[in-house]
């Protein structure tokens, strides 16, 4: 994809501008035609004593003058000649985006705290928010000015942040802005913190997971993408499905909310005590700070499909998928249709085994070896029930944990169900926690399993589900496990209606008629899917697999 700049057409692949109205010059736009490599800030090599001292200076800020320090760590504190308090300090780590020097003028680009009134039903309320501003300091010579100018690029370059990233764009997600956060939300602050990368758009499902499958990884320092969740589901399993999986993986990954649930993005961004938005997610990545995160396998057979964020089945799956008629309603279409399905309340038949975490050993009951080896799956469950190209990618990329449970300690749970819902971090959405105690990377999912529940309670519970206190209730069984398999039943009172399997808001599976693998129409129906509706559907994790930008 191209876009035209100053009349002429470039290549997706950007240098920040140090043009006032935003827009390249001819000399980026020969560096983004052709990727000329450019020279990075200063901080590859270690700071110089006197690069390490504390340096203070007489100097005007934003026209004021100010006796400024700049500390070893690149902080910068500063107050007029006549104050005694009042003293203002900006951190390099957690507010400052980049700088920009010219002369004697050394402009600090940063995104501060700032605290917002707003007023809501009457009443105001005071709340923090990021902003950007410029600090545009006049030194006395143009020496001190390279001086401080190198200094804080060598420290910004000794944070670790990224230097070039791809980012991937999806148009279609949530309210179909994706497009427009980009440009307005998500490029102004990668160009201020002078971040190079690449943009690509999504023009159809799955084709992040093509992208990923085929990008050269070596060349970025990240994969971003600006979406809801599935956009970084399908980066996910591209790169697990490549030939060179184990170093691709590595890449560390970045979400940017631009769907209609962003339950990665509130995980993260609200485990590092920030709100939920755009900026904030942007700046969490510019920082570049991580974590690893667990991947669960998904198998069914010889099919496999890798997930980060949760699988769903019976209620939690029907108000997700069947929603997608109101999605022009934005997040609030989770809400509308929850009612409607709980007014008109479904079970479904099924079985779940588990091999519980320390500590949840007594749910369920115990499974002998040999009902464990009696396992629901169908011997006859062929190549025709799969997607061959998905198989094809699979057989060259990572096969999932190699940790045998075979001699551990399975327990199991057996229907009806009303849902079964297993979490791989603590919100699916920005006003759901469905886990609350689920971690990034401890190795286990988090398993919510309701079984008979009034339909009064059920909607309690399902208001409660915004701080995650829901989990208190007798009605819920709530556990970690190190495995999981799922054998999903049709419905109770209508046999020839079956659930959906849902993982990270992907249909894997779905059961509409009684299932058989001898029933031509079925075989049909199911290969439209990536499993089939029935047998047994494995789940296992492999913690800390991936790397994932997280505030801290």
């Amino acid at each position: 994809m191209t876009i035209e700049c100053d009349g002429e057409e470039t290549d997706l692949i950007f240098q920040p501008s140090d043009r006032a109205d935003g827009s390249m010059c001819h000399a980026t736009q020969l560096v983004a035609q052709h990727q000329i490599p450019i020279a990075t800030m200063a901080g590859e090599e270690p700071l110089s004593e006197t690069q390490q001292a504390v340096q203070t200076e007489h100097v005007r800020i934003n026209g004021v003058e100010y006796e400024a320090t700049l500390e070893a760590n690149g902080d910068l504190r500063w107050r007029s000649a006549e104050a005694i308090a009042g003293e203002r300090r900006l951190s390099l780590d957690k507010e400052v985006l980049g700088i920009e020097l010219r002369g004697t003028i050394l402009v600090v680009r940063s995104f501060v705290e700032e605290i917002k009134e707003a007023s809501c039903l009457g009443t105001r309320k005071q709340e923090v928010k990021r902003v950007r501003r410029d600090y545009v300091f006049e030194l006395e010579t143009e020496e001190k000015g390279m001086i401080w100018g190198d200094r804080l690029s060598a420290c910004i370059g000794s944070l670790g942040r990224p230097k070039r990233l791809f980012i991937i764009v999806n148009p279609f997600g949530g309210k179909q802005c994706g497009r427009k956060i980009f440009a307005n939300e998500v490029k102004p602050l990668l160009d201020a913190a002078n971040i190079l990368y690449t943009m690509q758009e999504t023009n159809f499902q799955l084709h992040a997971q093509e992208i990923a499958g085929s990008l050269d990884v070596r060349k970025f320092d990240g994969i971003v993408c600006v979406s809801g969740d599935g956009v970084l589901v399908e980066v996910v399993n591209g790169l697990l499905q490549r030939e060179d999986w184990n170093k691709a993986i590595k890449v560390p990954l970045g979400i940017i909310p631009a769907g209609s649930g962003n339950g990665m993005a509130k995980s993260l961004l609200d485990s590092g005590g920030e709100p939920c938005s755009i900026s904030n997610a942007v700046f969490s990545v510019i920082r570049g700070n991580k974590r690893t995160l667990d991947v669960a396998s998904v198998v069914q057979g010889e099919t496999k499909f890798f997930s980060v964020l949760m699988l769903t089945w019976g209620l939690i799956a029907d108000i997700d998928i069947e929603s997608e008629k109101y999605r022009w309603m934005g997040s609030a279409r989770f809400d509308f249709y929850s009612l409607l399905r709980i007014m008109n309340l479904r079970k479904y038949n099924g079985n779940a085994q588990f091999v519980p975490a320390p500590g949840y050993e007594s749910v369920g009951v115990p499974l002998t070896q040999i009902e464990k080896s009696n396992q629901h799956d169908d011997p006859n469950l062929s190549s025709e029930m799969q997607i061959s190209k998905v198989k094809t990618l699979q057989s060259k990329g990572y096969q999932g944990p190699s940790v045998s449970y075979d001699e551990s300690h399975w327990r199991s749970i057996e229907g009806p169900f009303v849902y079964v819902w297993l979490n791989n971090v603590p919100w699916c959405s920005q006003d759901v926690m469905p886990a609350p105690e689920a971690k990034f990377s401890d190795g286990y999912l988090d398993a919510v399993i309701v079984r008979d529940c009034p339909r009064s309670v059920l909607l309690s519970l399902m208001l409660k589900m915004g701080d995650g206190t829901y989990v208190n209730s007798p009605y819920v069984t709530y556990l970690k496990v190190k495995a999981f398999q799922l054998v999903p039943g049709q419905r109770v009172g209508n046999p020839k209606k079956g659930g959906i399997v849902d993982v990270d808001g992907e249909v894997i599976a779905r059961g509409d008629v009684n299932f058989s693998l001898h029933d031509a129409d079925v075989k049909q129906k199911q290969k439209q899917y990536l499993m089939s509706y029935g047998p047994s559907i494995q789940i296992s994790v492999d913690q800390g697999l991936a790397t994932i930008f997280s505030p801290r």
